[in-house]
């Protein structure tokens, strides 16, 4: 990654977000400060969380798992490379994907992922998949749980010519306690702590199926 390109990219970039949206991206950029790289979990609402995280990390190097599809955009293929996001293949191939991902963790780079694997669209945090758990405990990288809410908003916002108003929260980093690869029963539990983690962070409105594990103890996880 180019230092000077990624640096001139942040900051257009969040002059052009403030456009429209006002972001509270404290929390967060106070706690990637604080900590080694990592994997950052964000709740996905729409197109824009990683392009905010990675400009409000800023002189941090932070980057995303995005999927492959983007690069068929020629601004968002360039936007992305200047953050170094590595491009993910949904249709399952995870290898080499997770490859460049363990590779950016150790190069220094805080890697977001969104556990969902989809937008949620509406807010409401949604089922996550076990690729989170997979990476995790290959890269044996912590991880940051981070949600936001506001961002739901935004389309209906912008046909009134509003700016819409999101704000970032960041709780408490932690690993997984397994050492090898769990069996699937086991990748569920510590999933559903994980997404419990992030639940936490959302008022409970939008914290969906999750959130009875939002303030549940955690079997799986130990907190840093």
């Amino acid at each position: 990654m180019n230092r000077f390109r990624h640096a001139v990219v942040s900051r257009l970039l969040r002059c052009a977000l403030a456009a429209l949206c006002k972001i509270d991206s404290r929390e967060f950029t106070e706690a990637i400060s604080r900590h080694k790289p990592m994997i950052v979990a964000f709740n996905h609402v729409n197109f824009l969380e990683v392009p905010i995280l990675a400009a409000h990390g800023y002189p941090a190097k932070v980057s995303g798992l995005v999927k492959a599809e983007t690069w068929k955009n020629p601004f968002f293929a360039f936007l992305f490379n200047s953050f170094g996001a590595v491009p993910l293949n949904r249709g399952g191939a995870f290898s080499q994907s997770f490859k460049q991902a363990r590779a950016a963790i150790a190069e220094g780079f805080f890697i977001c992922v969104a556990p969902e694997g989809t937008r949620n669209r509406d807010g409401v945090l949604g089922r996550g998949k076990p690729g989170i758990i997979q990476l995790a405990i290959e890269a044996d990288a912590p991880i940051l749980p981070v949600a936001h809410c506001g961002g739901e908003k935004i389309w209906q916002n912008l046909r009134r010519f509003k700016r819409t108003e999101m704000r970032f929260r960041v709780g408490p980093p932690f690993k997984i306690k397994c050492a090898a690869m769990p069996g699937k029963s086991e990748r569920e539990e510590i999933l559903a702590e994980v997404m419990g983690q992030m639940a936490r962070l959302l008022p409970e409105e939008l914290r969906g199926e999750h959130a009875a594990r939002a303030e549940a103890p955690c079997a799986w996880l130990e907190f840093i």
